[in-house]
């Protein structure tokens, strides 16, 4: 799964902010694996990373997992024009309560379609990110909603850098403190020192925020972030002096009290929606052959020729001083005083500071599984509370 996410990263065209989910898009494509045929059944099977045969199973024991992810709820969706025939072999296989009639009025399994949505989303989606219309055959969808909160909340305060895209602008940012430097870390990638702050959800679904060189594109970022998850890193208790990582400064500061070492961390709250047209890179999903729509692709579905029309995918995440949460629907379709004394102790203090456009991931703490991926770069203005 984590593949496929890597594969959506690595072909990010620019640095607009965006977020996607791949673990809502891969069941429809292991669903469309097995029934396929020639070329497009070998894309497919490159796209999911396993046989087109094993594709089914897969997609069974991918749902039966995310059943037992606190926080997460996942639904797939599988409607037919009336008069397109079926083969049983295949229904049969498909998760159960999956399969649904479209009406012969588009604009009808266009409400039912947008309110499925909906309900499956809680509203954070309202409608499918495609139109049916009268030559519309088959539609699957899968939607995913994740939910969590802090283990320990954020304080909103006044974010203002001083340098980057971002500086000279007064924004909101969220702040807190920690003496548990762990969930800091320096992954050593080919291309890099990446910052990883882990942020822990009540769930056991976590936020990764990835802050990497000013030079480095989203798609190093989130790719390199990706591939962290099983490397090697140095955590935060074992950081050098100095500057060790992006964003990362640690220092020993003189005391009057033995105090814990600290972690002072400074990001930026967010609000993504992104619209992905899948269509626009076919080959990266394995649709190239199975949009070609001069034969059918999907003679394992019924003995009606089938290519796919559309595929597309919304998703939205929230990230604020609370929590995190995140859905996607894809479709194939100081004071002064006296001088002081002076101070007796040593404390270790790590800051790290998420102050222009980072990334960030999704991630079940158990499996690390990638849940949803995305680049936050448009930041929110600090609110002017005099303005009327």
């Amino acid at each position: 799964m984590n593949r496929l996410t890597r594969r959506w990263a690595e072909a990010l065209p620019g640095a607009e902010a965006t977020v996607f989910s791949a673990p809502s898009l891969w069941p429809l494509l292991a669903l469309l694996a097995d029934p396929a045929a020639g070329p497009a059944r070998e894309e497919l099977e490159e796209a999911v990373g396993v046989r087109a045969d094993r594709a089914i199973r897969m997609a069974h024991d991918l749902l039966d997992a995310f059943a037992s992810i606190r926080g997460t709820r996942t639904a797939l969706g599988f409607w037919t024009a009336e008069e397109l025939p079926l083969h049983p072999e295949w229904t049969l296989r498909l998760p159960t309560g999956l399969t649904g009639r479209l009406d012969k009025d588009p604009a009808v399994s266009q409400k039912r379609l947008d309110a499925w949505t909906a309900r499956h989303t809680d509203g954070l989606i309202p409608s499918m990110p495609v139109r049916v219309d009268d030559s519309t055959q088959l539609v699957l969808a899968g939607a995913q909603l994740v939910r969590t909160r802090w283990l320990r909340p954020f304080t909103e305060t006044l974010l203002w850098p001083q340098e980057g895209p971002w500086r000279d602008r007064p924004l909101l940012g969220l702040h807190r403190t920690s003496s548990l430097l762990d969930r800091l870390s320096v992954a050593e990638t080919s291309s890099g020192p990446l910052t990883v702050l882990r942020v822990l959800g009540s769930t056991g679904v976590d936020v990764h925020l990835l802050l990497g060189p000013e030079e480095w594109t989203p798609s190093e970022v989130l790719s390199q972030g990706i591939d962290s998850l099983h490397g090697d890193a140095v955590t935060g208790d074992r950081l050098p002096l100095g500057e060790p990582g992006p964003g990362v400064s640690v220092t020993d500061e003189r005391s009057f009290r033995p105090d814990r070492p600290q972690l002072h961390v400074t990001t930026s709250p967010f609000r993504i929606g992104a619209q992905h047209d899948l269509m626009a890179q076919a080959a990266l999903y394995g649709l190239v052959t199975a949009s070609d729509g001069s034969s059918g692709h999907f003679p394992g579905i019924g003995p009606r020729p089938l290519a796919v029309q559309e595929a597309a995918q919304s998703a939205l995440a929230v990230f604020d001083a609370k929590g995190f949460e995140s859905a996607a629907v894809s479709v194939v379709m100081a004071a002064p005083g006296s001088a002081p004394p002076q101070p007796r102790y040593t404390v270790r203090r790590l800051t790290a500071r998420f102050d222009r456009p980072f990334g960030f991931l999704t991630v079940h703490r158990t499996s690390r599984l990638v849940l949803t991926a995305g680049w936050v770069a448009d930041p929110t203005p600090y609110p002017d509370k005099g303005r009327r």
